[in-house]
């Protein structure tokens, strides 16, 4: 299995798969057509409790201040941040960055992706994010990293996201899984996700959808396979031009477009964008099965501090209706 893929994936498809099907690292299709079911140990976990707000965490690179400065001003707002990997730069160590938001009064989820490190290195991250206290791991395939940056630098992936799921899990650590529902084969997808808890997912974050519709579609079906783990749903946080791109940019987001021409039209865009992820998360969490949200995106044009403001103030409005 997966030996035509260039991510070297036993348990296919990843997330990144185009719109028409194709490989977002190669010219030709996606080299899974089809889910393939999980075949390796079937974890049992202890049941967790899914956050109400899961913000993404963005800081400048190797920046220890604004990495406090930024974690300060989530803190109030949600009850944990995401801390993503980036394809084109290098961040802090997982372990280290763990421990400095800890530090700095945020309950961290570090991603952990399988593009550029082995398996004992991915190993030797999960015990060490186990040791410092950081209570789950996003654990991701990873992106591919464009064929213009870095090539000089090896793309890894001994491992795939269900693989790691599963390691995670036998390790002791909470293991989180992402999905995204509109990526081919879509009607795959919620059966794809089973597959993950199976594997080892104990909670899963969803990747943006343009209508709350296609969520509520994709938890009917995936409940009716056998899904019973917690599940957060994304909230596109956008203030311009400039930060709604970003997310469309990502493999496998898509957007609202009606949404995105009246906030960044309106006489007030910041206001506008906050409305409207407020919005968002109040249909998300209508549905069935969704027990809490993902505050995605850059938010803003303006920096990172900024974009960090705007997201701690979706927060604490979702917060104040829901909490």
């Amino acid at each position: 299995m997966g030996v035509c893929c260039p991510k070297r994936m036993d348990f296919g498809p990843c997330g990144g798969v185009h719109p028409d099907g194709s490989c977002e690292m190669r010219p030709g299709p996606c080299a899974f057509p089809e889910v393939v079911p999980w075949s390796g140990p079937v974890a049992d976990g202890v049941p967790v409790t899914a956050p109400l707000v899961l913000t993404d965490f963005s800081a400048a690179p190797f920046d220890p201040a604004d990495l406090v400065a930024t974690a300060e001003l989530l803190a109030p707002a949600c009850d944990a941040v995401l801390v993503g990997e980036h394809q084109n730069r290098p961040d802090f160590p997982p372990t280290l960055a763990g421990r400095m938001l800890l530090d700095s009064g945020v309950s961290p989820w570090i991603t952990l992706s399988c593009r550029d490190r082995n398996r004992i290195v991915l190993e030797q991250e999960l015990r060490g994010l186990r040791q410092v206290g950081v209570q789950t791991v996003f654990c991701v395939t990873g992106d591919g990293r464009g064929y213009d940056v870095r090539p000089d630098v090896t793309q890894t992936f001994d491992l795939d996201g269900p693989r790691l799921l599963s390691l995670a899990a036998a390790l002791g650590v909470t293991a989180a899984a992402p999905e995204t529902p509109t990526a081919p084969p879509v009607t795959g997808r919620p059966a794809r996700l089973v597959q993950k808890q199976r594997a080892g997912a104990r909670i899963a974050v969803l990747n943006h959808v343009p209508y709350p519709a296609q969520v509520a579609a994709f938890m009917a079906e995936a409940r009716a396979l056998g899904l019973s783990i917690p599940v957060l749903a994304a909230v596109a946080v956008f203030t311009d031009s400039w930060s709604a791109a970003i997310l469309e940019g990502l493999p496998g987001l898509e957007l609202d477009q009606e949404v995105v021409a009246q906030v960044i039209n309106a006489r007030d865009p910041v206001e506008a964008g906050i409305a409207a992820a407020v919005a968002e998360a109040r249909a998300l969490l209508a549905i069935d099965g969704v027990d809490g949200v993902n505050l995605s995106g850059s938010a803003s044009s303006a920096g990172t501090r900024v974009g960090a403001q705007i997201k701690a103030e979706v927060g604490q409005r979702i917060r104040t209706e829901f909490a």
